[in-house]
């Protein structure tokens, strides 16, 4: 184990980890990623699984929004930044439904736009993108309490604020709510936006240009995560005075676990610091993979969000060759694993044209 520089404590060893994720004591209680806006444990798991359930009703319309989207970016496009943007352009209506105010939507494409979905490396964008927050969640509040009045369908929700609304117990406050609504909404399309950014990136700098790439988008997406995982690390504080690698903490010590370093372990993987997508058709090639955290914390709609990010890059690649320029695989570390900016350029494969035989047979 090592000392982190805020003072908590991360386990260094994959089998030490591996044992601290599993162990029941260590995950007493509940899970960090809500905070304490929800009351209990089982409120958590209520309300994962109905983003999750709603988001994966959501996937057939998604993949036909994203095959719309990929072939209207343009031949040139920003990245990682495109990510979140593209992201939020298929999923929008899901997250906030057609008949939402539109000043509400309008606030939310320009929170995408501004980087709220990641705490940004940047000092400058973060704070552009933290002026935004005041006045957007002002304006969630307000829809927040109309929509809780009108009464919200909790058995089919239209849209993740019903599904806030409907999973979350009564007594949550209209801002608590709010405040969920946000954390999810940065989740969508933050992690997957990202995500499908590094497979992207990754892919294009490890394949010569011109080819099309030897690996379905499945392996390219799982290989992305296992390499920079946008997740790099987990932790919770000990629920009371546990004993690790020899090592005594007291309770409250903040214990995490990076995936990082779980995904680059050389005894657990072969070749780790290679992208090399192959290894996902290998059999038993893989190593301890928790790109969304693991054990009983473990992501409620991690396969949705993986799909999500597949069907984004087999869209963005179908029928084109990718190429990047100005970027390299060293991450930038803010809060989450973020790409470093690149152009990717896509150029539309020329349609075969059919030949004819003489007499036009």
């Amino acid at each position: 184990m090592f000392r982190l520089p805020w003072g908590a404590w991360c386990v260094r060893d994959t089998e030490l980890a591996l044992t601290v994720l599993r162990d029941p004591a260590f995950h007493r209680g509940m899970s960090t990623f809500f905070g304490d806006m929800l009351p209990s444990r089982t409120a958590q798991i209520a309300l994962g699984r109905a983003v999750r359930d709603l988001m994966r009703a959501y996937l057939p319309a998604y993949r036909q929004r994203m095959a719309e989207a990929a072939a209207g970016l343009g031949p040139v496009s920003q990245w990682p930044g495109a990510g979140p943007l593209l992201v939020h352009r298929c999923t929008a209506d899901v997250l906030l439904r057609p008949g939402a105010p539109p000043a509400l939507r309008r606030r939310l494409a320009q929170a995408v736009a501004a980087g709220l979905t990641a705490r940004q490396p940047s000092m400058r964008r973060r704070a552009r993108a933290e002026l935004l927050r005041p006045e957007l969640l002002a304006t969630i509040i307000e829809h927040v309490h109309d929509r809780r009045a009108q009464g919200s369908t909790a058995d089919e929700p239209q849209d993740v604020l019903d599904a806030v609304i409907g999973a979350g117990p009564e007594e949550l406050t209209d801002r608590t709510v709010a405040n969920l609504y946000v954390l999810l909404f940065q989740s969508i399309v933050g992690n997957i936006g990202y995500a499908v950014a590094w497979s992207l990136l990754l892919a294009c700098l490890h394949h010569p240009p011109g080819p099309p790439w030897p690996w379905p988008a499945d392996w390219l997406v799982r290989e992305a995560a296992r390499h920079r995982p946008f997740v790099w690390m987990v932790g919770r504080p000990v629920p009371h005075a546990l004993e690790f690698g020899g090592l005594p903490f007291a309770a409250g010590t903040i214990l995490s676990v990076s995936p990082y370093l779980l995904h680059h372990d050389p005894h657990r993987w072969d070749r780790p610091e290679t992208f090399r997508p192959g290894r996902w058709g290998e059999p038993g090639g893989q190593g301890p993979y928790l790109p969304f955290s693991a054990g009983p914390f473990t992501c409620a709609g991690a396969a949705v969000a993986h799909s999500m990010a597949t069907e984004a890059v087999a869209a963005l690649a179908q029928d084109a060759r990718l190429t990047v320029s100005g970027g390299d695989a060293r991450p930038l570390v803010s809060g989450s694993v973020l790409p470093r900016p690149f152009t990717l350029r896509r150029d539309l494969k020329a349609p075969v044209q059919p030949t004819l035989t003489r007499g036009g047979e």
